[in-house]
Parts: structure tokens; sequence; C-alpha cells
């Protein structure tokens, strides 16, 4: 259905339909691949706050403004931006977006000061944010339901990827070449990936009716149309429940686990590994069985996971890892098997603004998530992380209340 006319809007003569699929699937891996970026370019500006501290005269609340910078423009960007992207070509404004962010990049490797810095990340959280929401936009519409569990699986292991081999890189290159060094060759990276797309992409043309409505109008109707708020909704008690208490893993794991600050690394590359595997299996899984069947399996792993974690005794790293990694990956899971609903319920006419309000949703959540849960821990440097089993309890009952949002969401017909 869809691959023979993305064959025909990209210039070829009647080709094969495994042609076709051959060329979406290396489509998509581009998206993939640029979304790694963007996630590299997010992560890696933590574990180099200690050069960035030294090199650029930064207190630890400068560097607070550095890493939330990237959050908030993000989250504003999002808002912003999502009436535009139903009035031009997908691929166009796709084009735009990425160029941009590899812009941010660079400046943010070229900045000599922290008001540089400061703008350089705002530029980059901007343009990352409306990435995401894009990249899950074309890829909805690119591959048809019956495939696309299996495409937003790839798309969203780009995080995974991120986090076994894209960080601990960057620390490398950050460690042996000056803090600059990650951000110049993640744009150096993208420059070709972008060219790709602007290759690879088909046209996708947005809305016809996308140009003739005024900003606030279309802004107005994609916030406030009901299955758009509980999808909004749903996203939202998602992320506070995870972000409620991912925050404070580390810390946690070295208060009250007995991990050591030397094994932490070796925590979390496990979990991306593991997340890394599982998240096309789930994928391809949400093609076979269905997504809310699927959804409702993974929520309530997640739930379990949450609170097995925040209840863990002092086991040491050999007890940790596994817990951490299970969490990441029903984490993983669950968004792949949410974004599946989710993706199915909103009519192509507003997939874009949807998508980029969504994003803005993810990005707002995310900070209330962690604020939660500042609010209920206690505990300083040297001492054990307090009342953490609480934040368990409450992170578990937002995820497990999801379950009655997911079973309002209906597919278009």
């Amino acid at each position: 259905m869809i691959l023979p006319r993305f064959c025909k809007s990209v210039g070829t003569a009647e080709p094969s339909e495994p042609a076709a699929s051959r060329r979406a699937n290396k489509t998509l891996f581009t998206l993939a691949a640029l979304q790694f970026i963007g996630f590299v370019d997010f992560m890696i500006i933590m574990p180099l706050g200690p050069q960035l501290l030294a090199d650029l005269g930064v207190d630890a609340r400068g560097f607070s403004w550095v890493v939330s910078a990237h959050t908030l423009a993000a989250g504003l960007a999002g808002f912003l931006a999502a009436p535009l992207l139903d009035r031009g070509s997908r691929k166009r404004v796709y084009i735009i977006v990425a160029t941009g962010l590899l812009a941010g990049t660079a400046a943010c490797g070229a900045s000599g000061s922290l008001p540089l810095l400061l703008a350089a990340r705002c530029i980059t959280g901007a343009f990352s944010g409306v990435l995401g929401g894009l990249s899950l936009t074309i890829v909805a519409e690119m591959f048809p339901a019956e495939r696309r569990g299996r495409a937003l699986g790839t798309l969203m292991s780009a995080f995974a990827v991120a986090s076994v081999a894209g960080v601990p890189l960057g620390i490398a290159l950050g460690t042996s070449l000056g803090w600059q060094a990650p951000f110049f060759a993640l744009a150096l990276l993208g420059i070709p990936l972008v060219g790709l797309a602007a290759w690879l992409l088909p046209p996708l043309p947005a809305p016809v009716d996308g140009s003739r409505r005024h900003y606030l109008a279309h802004l107005f109707e994609v916030v406030l149309e009901p299955s758009h708020r509980r999808a909004y909704a749903l996203i939202a008690l998602l992320m506070v429940g995870a972000f409620s208490v991912i925050p404070f893993i580390s810390t946690a794991l070295v208060a009250n686990v007995g991990v050591t600050g030397a094994q932490l690394p070796i925590v979390f590359v496990a979990g991306g590994l593991l997340t890394l595997f599982t998240t096309p299996l789930i994928g391809r899984l949400v093609d076979r069985i269905g997504g809310p069947t699927l959804f409702r399996t993974m929520v309530l792993a997640s739930a379990a996971m949450m609170l097995v974690l925040t209840h863990l005794p002092a086991v040491g790293i050999v007890g940790a890892a596994p817990v951490v990694a299970g969490l990441m990956a029903a984490n993983a899971g669950r968004m792949v098997t949410a974004m599946s609903l989710i993706t199915a319920s909103i009519t192509p006419r507003a997939r874009g603004s949807f998508m980029s309000v969504n994003s803005s949703v993810q990005q707002i959540s995310i900070g209330m998530g962690a604020a939660l849960g500042g609010m209920i821990v206690e505990g300083g440097a040297g001492e054990p992380l307090r009342h953490f089993g609480t934040v368990g309890i409450v992170a578990a009952g937002a995820t497990i209340s999801s379950l009655w949002l997911a079973a309002r969401i209906r597919p278009t017909a």
C-alpha cells in the first residue's frame, strides 16, 4: 500500500516492493542515527560537568542551568512549532530542523563562556525537541499499521545505543581532547546523515488544509482536541512515573544498595545492552499481537520493577545490575507500545502538530517527575537516601493508572 507510493515519490519507475521496503528501512535507520546524535548531545553534557566547571569557571548553579536549558527550550519549541509542522513538506521541515540541531551542537563546542554555552544549549534543545516529534510523525506516515510497531522500536533504539556506545565514547573523547571534542564530532557525524535523509526521504506533503488555518486556531485545536488530551495525559503519567525514580537511581545505588561509584557505568551499560535487544523485539511483538495487550504487560512489568528497585537492600552490583536493566527495558518497551497506540489514534491531518506538542508534554512531564521525586526523598552526601521506597510506590501508582487512559484511546478509522 504505502511502499509503492514511497517508491513513486522518490522518482523510481515501478520498482519491486522488496526494493521499496529496503529503501524505507534505510530511511528509518537514517532517522534513528540522527535521533542518536540528539540523544548523545543531550546526555553527554552531564558527565562532562567537571571539565566545564574548571574550563569555563562555571559553578554548580550555573551548570544546572546548562543542563536544564536544553529541556526547557525543547518543551517551549515543541508548542511553538506545532502548527508549522502541518503546513509544508515533512521532508523539507525535517532537513531544516536536523541542520539546526547540528548547528547548535557545533555551537556548543565553540562556546567559550557560560552565556554562549547557554545560548547554544537552547538552540540544540529547541531543534532536538522538534526533531523527535517530527521523526515519529514521519515513521507513522511511511510505515503501515502492520509494520509500525517494529519501525517505532527501531527508532527508539537510538536511546539505548546512545547510552551504551555514544556517551562512553563521548566521555573518552572529551577526556582526551577536551569537553568541546564530542560536540564537534557529533556535528561532523551528522552532516552526511542529513545528506542521506535529503536523498532517501519522500516528500511526504503536509495536509492540504494545513496552510489555510490560522496559527493560533490550529494550535488550540491540536491542544484541546479530546482524543489528543487523552494521549497527552497518558504520556504525562508515564513520564512522571518514570522520572520521579530515574534521577535518583545512581544516588540510591551508591548510598543504599552498596554499588560503588566505579561500578555505576557497568550497571547502566548492562541496562542499555538489554534495552538495545528488547526494544526492537517489543516493536515486532506489537505488530504481531497488538499494542493494547502488550502495553498492559509492559506497564505492569515497569511498575513492578520500580517497586523492586526502590526497595532494594544492600545487595551490591550483582543484585542491582539486573534490576536496573529490567527497569530500563520495561520502560523502553512501555514507550514503544504507548506510541504505537497513540500514533494510530491521530489523524494524518494533525499528526505533525500533535507529535510536536506531545514532545513538549514529555519534556515538561520529565521535569515534573524529577521535582516530585525531589520533594519526597531526603539525604545528602554520605547519607542513605531516605523515602526512596515511597517514591517507588507513587511512581508505580502513576504508571498503573495509565492503563485507564490507554483503554480510552481509539485508533482512527
